[in-house]
């Protein structure tokens, strides 16, 4: 529901605020005096096209804010901001603001995040209802008339029953368009997957071989170098007559003859013994070692030669041989798919078959459960028709075969013919607007329980109208009040006194200039604006006024409101 509107410098209204309550809310005034200001201003928050002039003389810019309870509608609506990319309703309040100046710019919010003209009116599309001269009217659309005649008929099993098969026809009719594509893309790819997966798999790739494969050829391609140092470092330990080992020796003799003079030398000794066996040792080693550095170029060829295939195979398929060995692993997945694509073409064929014979056996049925739904409809907008004072109209609805959509293959239109001999045509081609603000609200009040628009506005609803429909318009806008909010400008008392608030709409001069006021009666200011709409200030348009108020209020009670 609407809970606050917030416009400055709209038309004559310099700065106002207004806070709703949830029910019938009527707003009465003099002609002239701005009653649609409300229509205006809401228009504006649901993205319709701002007209400059309605910048308040003297002002630069114009801006109206609407903030919403938005708890009640379907979990459906948050998806549908979140992919909007809208920011999300904080405890269930929703703020629409527009703002544009007499420069030209334009600027619109929705929940404080800049957005486009576009998305403001696709959310307002969720939030109200606008029945009147200037129209924001879901009930005009086709796509929306045919979501009300199945949620009326209760159909909304079959719809989904429905839009399941379709959705699993398009994600076959996916599937056999990436197996069939192009065929002579299919011919390369088919091609360059064998060639890579023949490539890998005959490298015989082990993923820790790059690093023993490096270390080998480092050896091998420095192997001369490697014996000259070894052989060099030998010769030093025990080859060359100042060889390491013959100099340790010469300091054991030593050592033994310091022995025998200081026999607290004698660790010496020891220490001697370890030194030479370590030496001999190393000698030991080094020539091992030297054993296995072998000059051999044909081996340095064959690492150079696994080594580049290494490489290259990097620079194709990955950073590392794991990387190259993952990539073959996928290529032939892939591979192993194309080669099986005639199987799986069949058996994609065969279910996309059965899903088209179950998605035409489901559209029949769909059709015939609206067809047996259009009677029981019609027959109900025609009774809520009548009350509205429209005695010999006719209403209809024309179902044709339409191509497959989410809601199945039929198209609807809703048809109407408000004088006898005259053909029924669609809703949207009526010219009155009061014509159309009662079909509306025959339809509303028939549909209360199916649709889910939370704010409902009627203008001229009352046009050409009196007497005892006045009472059944007022009575039908009250009964869909008791599900969702229902705003309605009126020049009709019987209208007026069925409200649960009533607003009304003055002008003043303040320091020379008009001002737009708009105000909440309470019950003694509520007598008399009903008072003024019967005729004028008599003490009999007070009692009457007074009737219409006791009156409503036994009916609300009776309804249970």
């Amino acid at each position: 529901m609407l809970t606050t509107l917030r416009l400055r410098n709209l038309a004559l209204v310099e700065e106002l605020t207004l806070e709703f309550p949830p029910g019938l809310v009527v707003v009465t005034g003099e002609t002239g005096a701005g009653k649609s200001v409300i229509l205006g201003a809401l228009n504006l928050v649901l993205g319709e096209r701002a007209d400059r002039t309605l910048i308040r003389a003297g002002a630069d810019s114009c801006t109206v804010e609407a903030e919403f309870d938005v708890r009640r509608l379907p979990a459906a609506f948050a998806e549908h901001l979140a992919g909007l990319g809208v920011e999300p309703c904080e405890e269930g309040r929703l703020v629409l603001k527009r703002t544009f100046t007499a420069a030209g710019s334009n600027r619109q919010f929705v929940n404080g995040s800049p957005t486009t003209l576009a998305v403001l009116a696709e959310v307002g599309n969720w939030l109200v209802d606008v029945h009147g001269p200037h129209e924001h009217q879901s009930l005009l659309q086709p796509a929306r008339q045919l979501a009300i005649l199945d949620a009326f008929g209760g159909l909304q099993e079959p719809v989904a029953a429905w839009a399941a098969l379709l959705r699993r026809r398009k994600e076959l009719e996916a599937q056999k368009a990436a197996w069939i594509g192009d065929e002579q893309a299919y011919a390369r790819e088919l091609d360059l997957l064998r060639f890579q997966v023949a490539e890998i798999s005959g490298a015989n790739l082990r993923p820790d071989e790059e690093e023993e494969l490096t270390r080998d050829h480092q050896r091998a391609s420095n192997a001369a170098r490697l014996l000259q140092l070894g052989q060099a470092a030998l010769n030093l330990l025990g080859e060359d007559e100042l060889s390491v080992l013959n100099q340790i020796g010469a300091v054991g003799r030593l050592l033994h003859e310091l022995g025998r003079v200081d026999p607290g030398a004698g660790p010496l000794e020891s220490l001697h013994e370890q030194t030479r066996a370590a030496a001999q040792e190393l000698q030991r080693a080094l020539s091992r070692y030297l054993d296995r550095v072998e000059v051999d170029p044909e081996r340095l060829a064959a690492l150079e030669e696994r080594l580049n295939l290494l490489h290259g195979l990097k620079r194709k398929y990955g950073p590392t041989v794991a990387a190259v060995l993952a990539f073959g692993e996928t290529a032939q997945k892939r591979l192993a798919q194309l080669e099986a694509r005639d199987a799986e073409l069949a058996q994609v064929n065969s279910e996309l078959a059965r899903v088209n014979r179950e998605l035409e056996q489901a559209g029949r049925r769909l059709t015939a459960a609206r067809r047996a739904v259009i009677p029981r409809l019609t027959r109900a907008v025609e009774r809520q028709l009548q009350d509205l004072g429209f005695a010999q109209s006719r209403f209809d609805v024309s179902l044709s075969e339409a191509p497959a959509g989410s809601r199945g293959c039929d198209a609807l239109e809703f048809l109407f013919a408000p004088n006898p001999g005259e053909p029924a045509r669609p809703l949207r081609a009526i010219a009155s607007s009061g014509e159309m603000a009662r079909v509306m609200l025959a339809l509303k009040t028939v549909l209360a329980a199916e649709d889910e628009i939370p704010v409902l506005v009627f203008d001229e609803v009352d046009a050409n109208v009196g007497g005892e429909t006045a009472s059944a318009v007022g009575e039908k806008m009250r009964q869909i009040a008791r599900q969702r909010q229902v705003f309605c400008v009126t020049h009709l008392a019987p209208v007026a006194a069925a409200a649960q608030a009533h607003y009304r709409v003055t002008k003043e001069v303040r320091a020379g200039r008009t001002l737009t006021r708009m105000e909440r009666l309470g019950a003694t200011d509520r007598i008399a604006e009903l008072a003024r709409m019967l005729g004028g200030p008599t003490e009999a348009a007070r009692r009457h006024a007074r009737a219409l108020l006791e009156a409503d209020a036994r009916g609300a009670q009776t309804a249970g409101c």
